[in-house]
């Protein structure tokens, strides 16, 4: 490091630390409280006794190369120049349920209560490619999310919200391009030119085969539809976020903050190069990519770990693919707290823990976010509950002042030094992917899924044997507060089966056989398969037949379990 950019400890300092370790330290040895695993958590178990300049000095830190200013490379200190000082992150609260209707009452209740974006949540049949009547969906209709299975449905969910107006966020993987089409043909009804509809759609196929498991097809013609995907929103949706490349998920599975950061990297380094081989250039479609990051407990470490990713992925774009627009390098990305965290007992505990974890996002520089609601470890939030979580976005932006400083622990000994430690140890797992052949090859070895379950196991072991107290589970317990929990009437699904059977009665029968024989013929060969699902959806074939035609041409995905 030169010696002209670096913290440079002086020899003064770096005496008074000896003196200090040697003399002042060592009598309080003997007070350390327990503590995690080793290696577990950067910011925990094998955090230093002290950060100084000396950490800085000793992760080579320079601040003209490693911190840079905000809106500039390598965006460690955030992707625009004045961050929350020019508007605040987009308060987008994620929510579905029961049938279109009711989750469309409940987005315009919160859009009425200041939230500032849609966040839609899909149930389990739509995630999977099956309609809402398949025996598969029994039980399951309405249930984690909104029931969508034809346009019919979209066009209902999204009545009277104007999508020329509001930001939508769709959780939606293998089905993607089709929910994607669902939401351009309603946009047209409603008059709303398709370039100018902004939001994102998740489409991180990826992380479905590590850490979730609603995926359809294999993986390669997975990423051929990622790649139509691309191509397509390039010109036709120029505004919209094609792929939310989700760490989210691999967290709640159980990995560390550094696996986390890795392996969302690597799934978006995948994405990055199926695009460039297809020809597209990095330089462009780099800006409509963004990710989606868990915002978890330790406050430090995951300002660290949103910081180093964006400084880490600026600089692989660069290495890897010879990126040149900064517009393209810089990582924009959606946090939500960590829904893993929250616990049953003692449940208004969990207020808590998701402002401790909105505060981190909000540091860490996100540009979007959504907190957890206290009740989702027993049921679907509650309009009460869902409100409180929105509200403590809106007391972190207007009561906190956090909103008026830019990177505000940019500097900080500790942040800084966690930084660096995060993005070497990313680095670490970064190569060891590329020796086994790139992140499609890492997950059919089960490499990744190994590595994220010995971090689960050891986390839970933490807990057991009270290195890790979570409050109320195994720590300060006794108390108990009940909430009231939110139920999805059984009756929801009835008549969502009869509205879907009536859709199919009513529509143009030619038509839509036409348009399902158009698909099946162009995904035998490599068009683009987005025009053809618009033509789908128009002519009223529902989510299931359209995945439906796909799996016959592409397979089913079956998980090989390793040992």
């Amino acid at each position: 490091m030169s010696q002209d950019n670096g913290p440079q400890a002086s020899e003064a300092y770096l005496q008074a630390l000896a003196r200090w370790q040697r003399d002042t330290l060592a009598r309080a040895r003997g007070q350390a409280r327990p503590r995690p695993s080793p290696g577990q958590y950067a910011g925990n178990s094998d955090v230093d006794d002290l950060f100084g300049p000396e950490a800085l000095d000793a992760a080579g830190f320079d601040p003209a190369r490693d911190l840079g200013l905000p809106g500039e490379p390598p965006f460690t200190r955030g992707v625009q120049p004045t961050m929350y000082r020019g508007r605040h992150w987009t308060m987008r609260q994620y929510a579905g349920f029961g049938t279109a209707d009711e989750s469309n009452r409940r987005y315009r209740y919160l859009l009425e209560k200041g939230q500032t974006g849609l966040s839609v949540a899909f149930d389990l049949p739509t995630q999977m490619g099956r309609d809402s009547d398949h025996p598969m969906a029994l039980g399951e209709v309405g249930k984690v999310g909104v029931a969508i299975a034809s346009i019919h449905d979209m066009r209902r969910l999204f009545a009277q919200i104007p999508l020329d107006k509001v930001s939508t966020s769709m959780t939606i993987n293998a089905t993607a391009g089709i929910l994607l089409a669902l939401y351009i043909a309603v946009a047209e009804e409603q008059g709303v030119d398709r370039k100018q509809l902004r939001g994102t759609i998740q489409n991180d196929i990826l992380k479905e085969y590590i850490a979730r498991g609603t995926y359809i097809f294999p993986p390669r013609p997975s990423l051929r539809l990622i790649r139509d995907i691309f191509a397509f929103a390039e010109h036709e949706v120029p505004h919209f976020n094609t792929i939310s490349i989700s760490g989210y998920h691999l967290r709640e599975a159980g990995s560390d903050a550094a696996q986390e950061l890795a392996f969302t990297l690597a799934n978006g380094l995948t994405y990055v190069q199926t695009a460039i081989d297809s020809g597209l250039d990095v330089n462009r479609f780099g800006q409509q990519l963004s990710f989606f990051f868990n915002g978890h407990n330790n406050l430090l470490e995951e300002v660290a770990k949103f910081r180093a990713a964006r400084r880490l992925w600026f600089r692989l774009l660069a290495e890897r693919f010879g990126a040149t627009n900064p517009r393209a390098m810089a990582l924009k990305f959606h946090t939500q707290t960590a829904g893993m965290t929250l616990q049953a007992q003692q449940p208004l505990n969990n207020v808590v823990r998701v402002a401790v974890q909105a505060m981190a996002a909000v540091l860490g520089g996100t540009q979007s976010l959504h907190t957890n609601s206290y009740d989702e470890a027993l049921g679907l939030p509650t309009e009460q509950s869902a409100t409180l979580a929105l509200r403590t976005q809106q007391i972190i932006a207007y009561e906190s002042g956090l909103a008026d400083f830019v990177d505000p622990l940019a500097g900080s000994y500790a942040v800084e030094a966690l930084t660096s430690k995060l993005e070497a140890q990313a680095r670490t797992y970064l190569r060891r992917i590329d020796e086994m052949g790139g992140m499609v090859a890492a997950i059919e070895a089960g490499y990744v899924q190994r590595e994220i379950q010995a971090a689960a196991y050891q986390y839970q072991l933490d807990i057991e044997e009270k290195r890790r107290i979570i409050v109320g589970l195994n720590g300060f317990t006794g108390e108990s507060t009940s909430v009231p929990v939110m139920r999805v009437d059984p009756e929801l699904e009835r008549s969502q089966v009869e509205r879907l059977r009536a859709v199919r009665a009513g529509r143009d029968a030619a038509r839509h056989q036409q348009a399902l024989d158009r698909l099946r013929q162009a995904a035998q060969g490599e068009e683009n398969l987005m025009p053809l699902l618009l033509d789908a959806v128009r002519a009223e074939a529902t989510v299931g037949e359209i995945s439906d035609v796909l799996r016959d041409i592409f397979g089913e995905h079956q998980e090989t379990l390793t040992i």
